[in-house]
């Protein structure tokens, strides 16, 4: 049979002149780019409909929205509890001592922190001497309300703590989240069952029979085996047993 489909589509193609073959030629690709191109947007359409990709982006929108409101939170509370610091909790930094002349701001005649008063207080003098400013200002941070040479070694305990009250800020948001989750779908089961026993009352002959006591429940290979069993029964064959009782 297939090499009778063979011989008529060589055939055919035989009758064909030059440029009608061609051109089927052509009509023959441009189907199978389209069959492909159908076949990947099928492809893409079902991979958007399994919630996947819809998911993911809604998980990232509303991290990028949580983060910010667990920041914002953790600001007011860092201001509250640092009420009494200056520059608030920004300004809660250890300078080490220099141990080389990198680190030492005395190495260009200056300090290794400010105020902001006296650090506004040098420049006003830099510039009265006619000093060229820039380099002293880019060579400090500001941390809460005070200038630290930038080559100092710093411990910023204002971030560490951060880091530690947005952790658990996460951490709380995240159990209290679940823990909601975890009673709305018990309610929702209670319901469901509470439901079904009430149809069940109102037809008792529908209620599933008990499992009976003391008998095991069935593995899956008895379970696989009954269901074969079954249709050999419905396409009229006999069972191996009863073929060999015969």
């Amino acid at each position: 049979m297939e090499e009778k489909e063979t011989n008529l589509k060589t055939e055919e193609t035989e009758e064909l002149s030059p440029a009608e073959a061609k051109k089927e030629k052509r009509l023959q690709k441009k189907k199978e780019r389209k069959e492909k191109t159908s076949k990947l947007w099928q492809e893409f359409k079902a991979f958007i409909n399994k919630g996947n990709a819809l998911n993911l982006a809604i998980g990232v929108v509303i991290g990028g929205v949580f983060n910010s409101v667990v920041t914002a939170l953790t600001n007011i509370l860092l201001s509250i509890c640092t009420w009494g610091v200056p520059g608030g909790i920004a300004g809660l930094v250890t300078v080490l001592p220099p141990i080389n002349a990198s680190q030492d701001a005395g190495t260009m005649g200056w300090q290794n922190s400010y105020t902001a008063l006296e650090f506004q207080e040098q420049i006003n003098a830099m510039v009265a001497d006619g000093e060229s400013t820039t380099l002293f200002i880019n060579s400090y941070v500001l941390h809460g309300s005070s200038y630290y040479y930038a080559g100092a070694a710093v411990i910023d305990w204002g971030a560490f703590i951060n880091a530690i009250i947005t952790f658990f800020i996460v951490c709380l948001t995240l159990f209290v989240i679940v823990k909601v989750y975890n009673y709305l779908k018990k309610q929702s089961q209670r319901l469901a069952d509470e439901a079904k026993e009430r149809y069940y009352l109102a037809h008792p002959e529908e209620r599933p029979l008990p499992p009976e006591p003391g008998k095991p429940e069935p593995t899956e290979k008895e379970i696989l085996q009954q269901i074969l069993l079954e249709l050999k029964k419905s396409n009229g064959e006999a069972p191996k047993e009863e073929a060999k009782t015969e």
